[in-house]
């Protein structure tokens, strides 16, 4: 049987150099940053709870940690790459741990020349995605675009562009209420 490794304690120091390093292979939010660091401390302890919050401070002093650049970044990345609507945005970056009115000021300054309408179709075409065929083809379509953050309303505009059948926008609509 083998003996646990004892815990490494780290240094200021470590601890700093270990945070500078992380920021260097990736953006990341303060939240992430706590959850990386807390990992390497005791975070139990008034001590490394004091530690963590010492490297924040100093890295935000520094300007290598940023929660509104980096949104707006990351809105603007996620808008121009993967296409992505307002709502998908939104959450990803509450799942980062942003505060929710950085998160509003970056995606409403990101998205505020973009049509909802033109970013679904370059969606769909970034997903190589055609008019649906059927009726199951049209809701794997629905539930797509409703994954990636677009509003139902943009979404039955671009159905009915495609001429698909009221029964089946009327079924959707039902499920998108759910």
């Amino acid at each position: 049987m083998p003996f646990p490794r004892p815990k490494k304690v780290y240094t200021e120091a470590e601890l700093y150099e270990y945070a500078v390093g992380a920021l260097g292979r990736r953006m990341r939010t303060v939240a992430e940053l706590k959850r990386l660091l807390r990992h390497r401390v005791e975070a139990d302890t008034e001590f490394g709870q004091t530690l963590v919050e010492l490297i924040i401070r100093k890295l935000k002093d520094q300007g290598y940690l940023n929660d509104a650049k980096y949104a707006a970044t990351f809105s603007s990345l996620r808008r121009d790459n993967d296409k992505f609507g307002r709502m998908r945005v939104v959450t990803d970056l509450k799942i980062k741990g942003v505060h929710g009115d950085v998160i509003d000021t970056a995606v409403a300054t990101a998205f505020d020349d973009v049509s909802d309408e033109k970013q679904a179709r370059a969606f769909l075409h970034r997903k190589r995605l055609a008019k649906p065929k059927d009726k199951k083809q049209a809701a794997r379509i629905f539930r797509q675009l409703t994954r990636a953050g677009f509003r139902s309303k943009t979404i039955f505009t671009i159905l009915k562009h495609w001429d698909v059948d009221e029964e089946m926008l009327t079924a959707l609509e039902g499920e998108s209420q759910e």
